[in-house]
């Protein structure tokens, strides 16, 4: 399984969700292989959040990296 597979699986399946609980969703929008840099989205409750940017730290980049090695960051895009 390539490393693209393998964040679209851990988003599914780990991240979502968690999010979907809380009325928000996150979107895959790109990953740059060689410099390991994801690119997703925010949305629903998520996307309105003051702790957005928290929760982009907490519950999906430290879950990727964690599962996924290949990630090195996790960036935000609208």
């Amino acid at each position: 399984m390539n490393a693209t597979d393998q964040i679209l699986k851990v988003i599914e399946e780990d991240i979502k969700p968690a999010l979907q609980y809380h009325g928000g969703d996150i979107e895959f929008i790109r990953f740059e292989e060689p410099e390991g840099k994801l690119a997703v989205r925010l949305v629903g409750a998520c996307g309105t959040c003051p702790f957005a940017q928290e929760t982009l730290r907490v519950q999906v980049e430290s879950v990727i990296k964690s599962i996924v090695p290949a990630v090195k960051s996790v960036v935000r895009e609208n």
